[in-house]
């Protein structure tokens, strides 16, 4: 245990002091919500009486795609560029733990995300209902499938290439994965991929679980699985450790 916990410091230390990482994982999904919060720009559904309840649930998707996939994935692929995972796999911590320790970093990074995300949007004025199992089992699918689709890109593409990819990735699910933008908004043919994305069946499943417990359906959390059992498949067949 003593290497593994001695790892997940490290990871965590070097995550909260990347400039780049904080800015994606805690910055930016601060910055979308306080200013989307308090300048009434953007559409809201039809049935939704707060905008803060469509759009806090979408920014703690967000915060979460930005921890277990876009940091995840630019991490891993310059670690495995500049040949520290191969050294690392080869040392007593060995490989599992190596995952194990970056999993572990995630895990505690999102706690910290959506602890500061809930207080603002709580200072915001924003007042949820909690409903629990969709809430947890819509982030824990979710987590796996965002690792998941991170590590595919992390361990198949260059360092450079992973950087602009898995930001790119990022800049389009803002904008078209019913993170602060509804589907409603979107032109059908948009509207109908988009509804297929992780995080458009998260975020229902975030919304539902934050309105006490209001059915999503079953749409959302079909999406979500296949995404968590089809990424990390793929990711584990095709992940190279050099």
């Amino acid at each position: 245990m003593k290497p593994l916990v001695a790892q997940t410091r490290i990871e965590l230390a070097l995550t909260l002091r990347n400039g780049e990482q904080l800015l994606l994982t805690l910055v930016i999904p601060v910055m979308v919500l306080g200013f989307f919060g308090l300048v009434d720009v953007l559409p809201v559904p039809d049935g939704v009486a707060d905008p803060l309840d469509y759009l806090a649930p979408g920014v703690l998707a967000l915060a979460l795609l930005s921890t277990a996939f876009t940091s995840l994935a630019i991490a891993t692929g310059f670690d495995r560029q500049y040949g520290v995972l191969k050294r690392l796999g080869a040392t007593p911590l060995g490989r599992w733990r190596l995952l194990a320790a970056k999993t572990l970093t995630v895990l505690v990074v999102m706690v910290l995300q959506s602890a500061v995300l809930v207080a603002v949007a709580v200072g915001l004025g924003w007042r949820p209902a909690l409903d629990l199992p969709p809430i947890l089992g819509g982030v824990v699918l979710a987590t796996v499938a965002f690792a998941g689709l991170g590590l595919l890109m992390a361990g198949t593409l260059p360092g450079l290439v992973t950087l602009a990819a898995a930001n790119g990735v990022y800049v389009g699910l803002l904008l078209f994965g019913d993170l602060v933008i509804p589907h409603d908004s979107l032109p059908g043919a948009v509207a109908d991929v988009a509804s297929l994305l992780p995080t458009a069946a998260l975020a229902q499943l975030l919304r539902a679980g934050f309105d006490g417990g209001t059915d999503a359906g079953a749409g959302p959390w079909l999406v979500l699985l296949t995404w968590a059992v089809v990424a990390p498949v793929a990711a584990a067949r095709c992940f190279r450790w050099d």
